[in-house]
Order: C-alpha cells, then sequence, then structure tokens
C-alpha cells in the first residue's frame, strides 16, 4: 500500500490541487448567489434583458 501511494503520489498531488481549487470556485459561486450578484460577473447595467434575467 505505502509503496502504490510513493509511485502515485505526483498523481496524487494534482488530484488535491484541482479539488481544491474546484471547491474554492463552487464556494465563490454560492457565495456570489447569496449576496445576489450575477453569475457572470459582467453586471447588468446596460443589458437590455436584466428585467427577465435579476427581476431589477
Amino acid at each position: 500500500m505505502l509503496n502504490w501511494i510513493s509511485t502515485n503520489l505526483p498523481t496524487i498531488a494534482i488530484l488535491l490541487v484541482l479539488v481544491g481549487v474546484l471547491t474554492a470556485i463552487v464556494m465563490n459561486m454560492i457565495k456570489n448567489k447569496r449576496a445576489g450578484k450575477s453569475s457572470c460577473s459582467c453586471g447588468c447595467e446596460g443589458c437590455a434583458n436584466r428585467g427577465s434575467c435579476h427581476g431589477n
């Protein structure tokens, strides 16, 4: 078992980094959703459909 872990350590490290990045992205999306921010993050001031998207 220890031999398998040491053989695959670079793959495991990359996997953990990717999971961490994905978790950070999802948490940021949840935080923005709770704050009422747009998912496109570009602002809706000039958008013609802003009333239908966000009810503003």
